[in-house]
This record gives C-alpha cells, sequence and structure tokens, in this order.
C-alpha cells in the first residue's frame, strides 16, 4: 500500500508543479472515451470483416474484463485517493466507491489491446500508448491509485489474449458477421 501511495503522489503531484499538465490530464481522463467510441463506429462501418471482427472481440473483451473485475472488486476495497489522502490534485467530479479495478482503464485497454492484436499497421502501438496515457490520466485527476489502474489492465489484456484466440474461430461469430454483411448488402442494393 506504501508503494501504490507513493507512486499516487508522484504522478498527481505532476499537476500541481506543472499546471499545464491538468487539462490534458482532464481531456484523456473523461473526454479520449468520445475518440474511442468514434473509432468502434468507424471500423464497424468500414465494412471490412476483419474490422468488424477486431469490433465485435473488442466489445466481448470489455464484457469479459468487466465482469472479471466486478469479482476481483469483491477482493478489495479502497476508496478513490481524493476521498482518503489530504491535499489530491482532484480535478474532476467522481462519486466515492470502491475505485479497484478501474472500470475506465478495463474499458480502453480492452478495446485498445484487441485493436493492436488486430491491426497490421506499423502505427498499431499507438493503441497501447493511448491505454496507458488514460490510465495514468485516471491518477493524475486524483481518482485512482496506480494499483488500480494496473490490475484493470492485466484483467483487459489477459481478456482480450483468450478473446482474440478463441472469439475468431467460432462457427456462431462467422455466421453473425456474415448475416450483417447480408443485410447491409440487401438495403443498399434495395436503394
Amino acid at each position: 500500500m506504501e508503494l501504490n501511495i507513493t507512486l499516487f503522489r508522484i504522478i498527481n503531484d505532476l499537476g500541481k508543479e506543472h499546471a499545464y499538465l491538468n487539462p490534458l490530464f482532464v481531456f484523456l481522463a473523461e473526454y479520449s472515451l468520445y475518440f474511442l467510441a468514434l473509432a468502434v463506429v468507424l471500423f464497424f462501418f468500414t465494412r471490412s470483416g476483419r474490422n468488424r471482427m477486431m469490433v465485435v472481440c473488442a466489445g466481448l473483451t470489455f464484457i469479459l474484463a468487466e465482469v472479471v473485475g466486478k469479482l476481483v472488486s469483491n477482493l478489495h476495497t479502497n476508496y478513490q485517493p481524493f476521498s482518503v489522502l489530504n491535499d489530491v490534485n482532484k480535478l474532476i467530479e467522481k462519486d466515492i466507491n470502491n475505485s479497484f479495478p478501474s472500470d475506465h482503464t478495463i474499458l480502453f485497454f480492452s478495446f485498445c489491446m484487441t485493436f493492436w492484436l488486430f491491426s497490421k499497421s506499423s502505427f498499431r502501438f499507438l493503441w497501447l500508448i493511448v491505454a496507458v496515457l488514460v490510465g495514468i490520466s485516471r491518477v493524475g485527476v486524483g481518482v485512482h491509485y496506480p494499483a488500480d489502474i494496473l490490475v484493470g489492465a492485466l484483467i483487459s489484456v489477459a481478456s482480450s489474449l483468450i478473446v482474440y484466440k478463441v472469439v475468431p474461430t467460432l462457427t456462431i461469430t462467422k455466421r453473425l458477421l456474415h448475416s450483417q454483411e447480408k443485410i447491409e448488402t440487401t438495403k443498399s442494393e434495395e436503394v
């Protein structure tokens, strides 16, 4: 616990020492979610079978990771740093509840890790950088400890590896995506 608080202070105090970082922390912690949602929509509607499989796998990864995260949260409880520690650089409003593990981190690592696994681009590492930055920003705004972020990331990485190996091989997944493509093709021919 001592190391967790020390690491929290190092990251969270950055905003006190370098106030220009605070808007970046807030943007990443609160508003990057909209860009992730936009990426998901764009990937799904490109009509690429690989992209659609990637989005389906990312969604299933998130569901699996969130379920595991809820189970893990029953094993350990801690409240947000701003509610327990003094002199926290709290930059966003957040209800006080169990912050372990970080749901935000689970969401971002679930999608970004899956996108990284499916991507063939030489820029695919950017997905992991985004996930890490969002996790760090949640500490920067004062709502999570580093351990909350680390455990959320580990759960999501493990979930994404399992889903990536299993879901694309399932016949039902292939049938559902094929049915979706047939529906879209029929609708576009009617227009």
